[in-house]
């Protein structure tokens, strides 16, 4: 099977796979090359694929749509993180979540800062009729 799996800005993974382990809404499911063709939400969790050669590849997936269609296997998500084992795809996890609240907090910051500037901009404007 060919699996593509794409986020918004970027294609993560383009290759050729034995299996494809993923979590829908009513639980985790495997394709095989001769599964049924299917198309199901994914919920965030674990999406892990098999090569060609056995190795085995994990990845934190957000939640998204996985399309199979013959030998073809589409996943698009908000967000995912490749990891070689799931120890290290923890890490990777958690690293990730903290330079997001590290991004949030500034993003905070500034707004505050432009509606503090917005606020004493208008109530200049006020003050001068």
């Amino acid at each position: 099977m060919q699996l593509k799996l794409l986020l918004p800005t970027a294609t993560l993974i383009d290759q050729i796979v034995t299996k494809v382990t993923a979590e829908a809404e009513n639980g985790s499911f495997c394709l095989l090359p001769n599964h049924i063709d299917i198309v199901t939400a994914l919920v965030p969790g674990i999406l892990s694929f098999e090569s060609e050669i056995g190795e085995e590849f994990f990845l934190a997936v957000d939640e998204g749509v996985l399309v199979k269609q013959g030998a073809m296997v589409w996943v698009s998500v908000r967000n995912a993180v490749r990891g070689d084992n799931l120890e290290s795809l923890q890490q990777q996890v958690q690293e990730q979540f903290r330079q997001l609240d590290e991004r949030e907090k500034l993003a905070r910051s500034v707004l505050a800062r432009l509606e503090t500037s917005f606020v004493r901009e208008f109530m200049e404007l006020g003050g001068q009729s």
